[in-house]
């Protein structure tokens, strides 16, 4: 079902441009940009597990068509730092941090209103590829992990630091932002806060033999500011 909802998101993007650019004769607009951002991210475990607020940075580079008035499309190739960061009894010793690392590709369907200022919507899907995986651990937690997993080797103690299958590296999602274009003479800027809702699992869901976690989604509250020259 969530892949469902994914496929018919993405089609409605690519496709609702060019139905409301019938409409009238309007000059595209064709910009080129870069921008970056923080990041706040947490991964939505169900069974829980208890995490504290995890920042990282994002930046990379965008494409913009407007192809009439207020409507247009935007595309992004951005390097991304999620992760989750656990939360324990500050006396336990005990702390867990892992970073994980993705090239984001968002298709968003670009709404604006305004001239020189601008406000804007951005709502679209998001496809995303992990690049690599950061992990660290403290020695009282591993010592406290291990000694539990050999006295219940049945119980899957700690299964959310197994290392991501090949299946899992693939992430998909929504995302969707809001937030103001300044125009000057010198180009465009998008001020922008955004929201992703993953629809993917960072691990195996339940419906394996083999899966702890119901649920493992990625959740971001992301801010990007990109800096846009025209083209045409």
């Amino acid at each position: 079902m969530k892949r469902l909802i994914f496929i018919f998101l993405t089609l409605a993007v690519l496709t609702s441009d060019n139905l409301f650019a019938q409409r009238e004769n309007f000059q595209g607009e064709f910009y080129i940009g870069a921008g970056a951002g923080p990041s706040f991210t947490r991964i939505d475990f169900l069974p829980s597990v208890p995490q504290a607020q995890k920042s990282g940075l994002l930046g990379g580079f965008a494409v913009k068509y407007i192809s009439q008035k207020n409507l247009g499309l935007v595309a992004e190739a951005n390097y991304s730092q999620r992760g989750w960061e656990e939360e324990f009894d500050p006396e336990s010793g005990f702390s867990y941090n892992r970073t994980l690392n993705y090239l984001e590709i968002p298709f968003m369907t670009h709404v604006y209103f305004g001239n020189k200022t601008r406000f804007i919507i951005n709502v679209g899907p998001q496809i995303s590829f992990l690049l690599s995986d950061n992990q660290y651990m403290s020695q009282a937690l591993a010592d406290d992990v291990e000694a539990r997993r050999e006295a219940n080797p049945d119980l899957r103690i700690g299964y959310q630091y197994n290392p991501i299958s090949e299946m899992q590296r693939v992430d998909y999602g929504l995302i969707g932002g809001m937030g103001i274009e300044i125009q000057t003479g010198i180009g465009n800027f998008d001020l922008e806060g955004r929201y992703y809702f993953g629809l993917g699992d960072l691990f195996t869901s339940r419906r394996s033999e083999d899966a702890y976690f119901g649920r493992s989604a990625h959740r971001l509250i992301e801010g990007k500011l990109t800096y846009y020259i025209k083209i045409r």
